[in-house]
């Protein structure tokens, strides 16, 4: 069954669209959901995740149809919108096309031309639904990895390589989501996993652009290296842009994104760790200073970017940092001074 969206201020439509469409509806084929305006439409498709195909009209009350296809390319680039305008409005009909619009229809709205449309974006719908799931099924590195690559990663010395270890001087970084497993008790799997999806796609951007690389993503946090030049001042550099820049993205019910994060910086274990037989094998930093990072994130609270007394040594000449005090940490002995990064 396809669920689609109409969005449209003539309230009307909604009893047309169920009389043309009464059979399919009947038959499970086709779900409509309806919205009427652009605001109402963006509620609408938190409400329904699932959607799959949007109708909306381009001159509506509050949020205008070109508006909301800007934020659902934003938010949900894999659904398919159709534009429904009157003749008169072919100009913005090339801005919605450019936009990324699937198709457009004209008012007064001509069923059959109406169906065969919602057809034929089904159909483009299908298309995708199955690409994903080739993806998913299908040895994926076949479609993309030399097979002499593919030889070596079977090779004993690919078993060697992988198993080479080093210890180096970096910063590791623990950028958790605050409260987020509450949202995961009420809300439906596809709004949990698309909001944390979106919110890891802020961190590994900001991460990146600082030149770190993302070591693993733990339930709702995130672990970070930081290797090279100035690696301590890169990963808080990062890790403030992700908390200034969370609070923007969407929630939902009570619920907005904050971040507590944990920062330490020195000596590590650099290494694959797993099982070899398996090839199943994390590139991973492991010892006393990921550890400590991970407790330190463990005590910052809300909003906070945490760091050791050490680190804080390290970078006050360049951060602005508070003392928060001593604290004390999972198998450390004794209390350790903690400070707040705050800009």
């Amino acid at each position: 069954m396809i669920k689609i969206l109409i969005a449209d201020d003539e309230t009307d439509l909604e009893i047309l669209i169920r009389q043309k469409f009464r059979q399919k509806i009947r038959e499970q084929k086709y779900e409509f959901v309806f919205a009427i305006n652009g605001k109402d439409a963006l509620k609408k498709m938190q409400e329904n995740p699932d959607v799959e195909i949007v109708l909306t009209d381009i001159n509506m009350p509050e949020m205008d149809g070109l508006t909301l296809l800007t934020k659902l390319n934003e938010s949900n680039p894999l659904v398919k919108t159709v534009m429904v305008s009157t003749y008169g409005d072919m100009g913005n009909i090339r801005k919605a096309m450019n936009r990324g619009a699937f198709d457009f229809v004209t008012k007064p709205v001509n069923f059959e031309d109406l169906e065969l449309t919602i057809e034929k974006t089904i159909q483009h719908v299908k298309m995708i639904r199955e690409t994903l799931k080739a993806i998913k099924e299908n040895n994926i590195l076949r479609m993309y990895v030399d097979d002499n690559v593919l030889n070596f990663m079977g090779s004993r010395e690919f078993e060697v390589s992988i198993m080479a270890n080093e210890t180096l001087e970096a910063t590791v970084a623990f950028i958790d989501i605050c409260s987020f497993t509450a949202i995961s008790e009420k809300e439906s799997p596809d709004v949990v996993v698309s909001l944390l999806n979106r919110y890891f796609d802020l961190m590994a951007t900001e991460i990146i652009v600082q030149k770190g690389i993302i070591d693993k993503f733990i339930g709702d946090c995130v672990m970070a290296v930081f290797k090279g030049p100035y690696h301590i001042d890169r990963a808080i550099d990062a890790c403030l842009a992700i908390r200034n820049k969370i609070v923007d993205l969407p929630g939902c019910d009570n619920f907005l994104p904050h971040v507590s994060v944990g920062i330490n910086s020195g000596e590590m274990i650099s290494g694959n760790i797993g099982s070899v037989s398996l090839r199943r094998l994390d590139y991973t930093v492991i010892g006393d200073t990921v550890n400590t990072a991970q407790r330190l994130q463990g005590a910052a609270g809300v909003g906070q970017i945490v760091i050791s007394e050490t680190c804080w040594k390290m970078v006050k000449d360049s951060f602005n940092c508070k003392l928060i005090g001593p604290a004390k940490l999972k198998n450390k002995v004794e209390p350790v001074m903690i400070y707040e990064v705050l800009n």
